[in-house]
Order: structure tokens, then sequence, then C-alpha cells
């Protein structure tokens, strides 16, 4: 009688488009969901693939990759959508995961973007895909982008905290050591990933004010959007960021004057707000604006 064997066939989940060619490329990934309060970390993420288009050099994301939507995700926490075309035939999206290339010709390095809602399970083996795939890119550095709510007032400029989860590893990178302990999301898990493999990842997190964090949070996405220039030193065009971001503000705001015990609030993080910012941090934060403004006009 022969011998029955038993055969596995692994189900590659990840989809490969088209791989241009990339030098030396940085991974920036953000999700909606529990990591994107008001939107502002995936507004981020669309800002970039957006932000060169109308550029000189007309940059076009190109898509690398997506992955498999049935592998990872539960369709009755994030449903598919239906949507009619310009043809008027009606179409299904699924929640996904997609990976872009944008080759940056004005800058030194090019980026891949990673944009997709967070999966609702087999982090282990969604984070594998995503990891084995920036091992094939060659890249060197993955940069999280998160947003919270917290106990901040919209007036003043919306924080953004860098940090690195080894002391050596925020040490050389020039950011914080994170000292978060507590239920985490698919960015703690790829950063943990990250950290296993020996791939350099920080993660770049803004606060929302948990009184205004209705989607979007365009002052939010801003402050990333700064936040990856400065890190990363190169320029990234703010389009509409700026006029939509002094608008949301203005719109907080005559929210808050509609309650008295919301405006007594806000004055009250204002002034704890104001009394924790030493003169350095402002002056920190003058000295990145000045740089900033140098390599926009150094740009033009």
């Amino acid at each position: 009688m022969a011998e029955s064997r038993k055969i596995t066939l692994r189900f590659n989940p990840m989809e490969i488009h088209h791989i241009p060619a990339l030098r030396n490329p940085i991974m920036v990934v953000a999700f909606s969901g529990w990591n994107d309060a008001g939107e502002a970390a995936t507004g981020a993420i669309e800002h970039l693939l957006a932000a060169w288009q109308n550029e000189p050099n007309d940059v076009v994301p190109e898509l690398i990759a997506d992955i498999e939507s049935e592998e990872f995700y539960d369709f009755q926490v994030n449903r598919p959508h239906i949507f009619i075309d310009e043809s008027q035939i009606r179409n299904v999206t699924w929640p996904t995961t997609e990976i872009f290339g944008l080759v940056l010709p004005s800058f030194e390095r090019d980026l891949i973007i990673v944009k997709g809602t967070e999966p609702s399970m087999r982090w282990k083996s969604f984070t594998r895909e995503l990891l084995d795939l920036a091992d094939d890119l060659e890249v060197e550095l993955i940069i999280t982008l998160g947003s919270l709510m917290a106990d901040v007032p919209h007036t003043r400029p919306i924080a953004v905290s860098g940090t690195g989860a080894h002391p050596e590893l925020a040490a050389r990178l020039g950011v914080e050591i994170s000292r978060y302990e507590g239920p985490t999301g698919i960015l703690g898990i790829i950063g943990d990933g990250c950290l296993r493999r020996g791939i350099d990842a920080i993660s770049l997190w803004a606060a929302i004010p948990h009184y205004a964090s209705s989607s979007p949070s365009p002052k939010a996405t801003l402050s990333l959007v700064n936040a990856l220039e400065d890190f990363l030193e190169i320029t990234i065009p703010p389009a509409d960021l700026p006029e939509a971001a002094e608008e949301w503000e203005k719109d907080v705001s005559e929210m808050a004057k509609e309650d008295s015990d919301v405006a007594e609030y806000v004055k009250a993080l204002e002034d704890s707000k104001d009394a924790a910012d030493l003169p350095d941090v402002s002056g920190d934060s003058i000295a990145k604006e000045f740089e900033r403004y140098l390599r926009r006009r150094t740009k033009d």
C-alpha cells in the first residue's frame, strides 16, 4: 500500500503588479482605524501620493502590490463598498492594503507608500508579508504614521512625537525612546517586526484634541507632513493643506464658543500648554520652520 503524504500549499496573499527602479527607498506606512484619530495619518499618506503630481517632474505613484483582503479582514467589521462608475456600472471595493512607489528625481532617495485599512486578523502573517516585500525592495528605514486623541488645545500647534523602539536606534535617528505600554495596533506589530529583522523604524504620532476629533483633521495632517519632511530633510509640497488647517481651526473655535463648558475647558488647556512650553522648545519650533523655508526656497 502506497504511503500517503500530506502536501501543504501556501497561498500568497500579496499580488505584485510592478516594481519600479527605486533608489535606497524609505517606506512610509499608515492605516485607517485604531491608529488614525481624525484620519490624520491616512490624510498624510493621501497627501504624499498626490503631492508631486502637479510639480514640474509630475511624479505619479506606481502601484507595486496589494494584499488579498479575504485573508486578513473581517468584512462585518470593515465592510466592502458598492459604487457606480462613470459608465453607470456597479462595482465593489474591498478593504485592503496597497503599496505604491514614488520616484522622486529631486531627492536622493525614493519613497514606498503603504496605505490601507488596519487588518482584522492574522497580524503576524500580514506583517511578515509586508516586511518580506520591504526586504526585497532593500528598504532600510520604515516610518509609521499615527494619530491619537489627547488633552490638547486646537488653537496651538499640533504636537508630533517621534519615537523608536530601541535606545540605540532612537539615539542614532534623533528621536525619543518609546516608553508606551498597553494595547497596540498594527503599527506596533510592524515596529516590533522591524526591530526583530534589523530594519530601522520610527513612529510619528500627532496628538489631536479629543473634543475635536471628528474627521478629517487637516491641521493634524499638516503637522505630520511637516514632521516627516523635517525628519527626512526634504520638501513636500503643501498644496492646500495650510488653508484647510486654518479653516478647521476656525470651525472648531466657533463650535467651542457655542458651549461655555467647552470654551472654559479649551482655555484651561491653552493655559496648561503655554505654561508647559519652555522657551527653548519654541526656539526649536522656529528653527524647524526656518529650515523648512530654506529647503523650499532652495528648491524654487
